[in-house]
């Protein structure tokens, strides 16, 4: 091998050491950032943003995770794309799904039997707290996520603010499709998390800090891809429409 080559391979390995290092450091401080504001969510929400239904299942909480995405799209059509998105199309998604697998040493999840996004979480334990047809659901389940093999339990809508069963989480989302105008819509999400005892607290302030990038690269991967397939819905059906006016 010659000296220019051996060079340039060392040169490439200080380089790697030096990003790992780098990154490993990013990841720390995040860590460490991520656990020292725990609990002190933004609960101050204005204008459009506000959830008065999300309000009613969860109005304190120790994490919120609020994304949005305007869309050239009908909110009825961005509501369904949304509904029946696969996450799991994205590398990105699989990539975060198996990492967990791997470093909490828990089971492979089973197959789904459907693709489509709501189909699934109902699959998977997440129950339907309220919903307005075609623009917002709001979901909700108690659960133990530091577990390896995590489950997911559903309550009924007028049970859930009230649960307080020690050593557990709750945790409501939502998707929700805004009309802007006769063509446009704005997609949100949002998480909001609140555990029913100090030990909880500890167990789930800890998990948080780890996970809780994963969790919002994958909100954030699913937006592109929703926001794709909604406005691809939208000239599928311009051009059906387009095909049936020809005489």
């Amino acid at each position: 091998m010659s000296f220019t080559m051996r060079h340039r391979i060392g040169l490439a390995g200080r380089w790697l050491a030096t990003a790992g290092g780098v990154a490993a450091a990013s990841y720390a401080a995040y860590v460490a950032t991520t656990w020292y504001r725990y609990g002190k969510a933004t609960r101050q929400v204005n204008g459009d943003d506000r959830d008065p239904l999300l309000d009613r299942f969860m109005p304190t909480y120790d994490v919120a995770e609020r994304h949005h995405v305007r869309i050239a799209a009908p909110a009825e059509i961005t509501f369904e794309a949304a509904s029946e998105m696969y996450l799991e199309q994205s590398p990105i998604v699989r990539g975060i799904f198996r990492a967990r697998e791997w470093i909490m040493r828990s089971h492979p999840a089973r197959e789904p039997e459907t693709r489509a996004f709501l189909s699934q979480m109902r699959a998977l334990g997440w129950g339907v707290l309220a919903e307005i047809p075609g623009r917002e659901v709001v979901m909700g389940a108690v659960t133990q996520p530091w577990l390896a093999d995590v489950v997911f339990r559903p309550l009924p809508p007028d049970e859930f603010a009230a649960f307080h069963e020690p050593d557990y989480v709750k945790i409501v989302w939502t998707l929700r499709a805004d009309p802007l105008g006769v063509s446009d819509s704005i997609f949100r999400t949002e998480t909001r998390v609140v555990t029913t005892d100090p030990a909880a607290r500890a167990k789930f302030r800890r998990y948080w800090a780890f996970v809780s990038p994963g969790i919002i690269l994958i909100r954030w991967a699913s937006l592109g891809p929703l926001k794709a397939e909604a406005e691809r819905r939208v000239r599928s059906e311009a051009g059906s429409l387009a095909v049936e006016a020809i005489p």
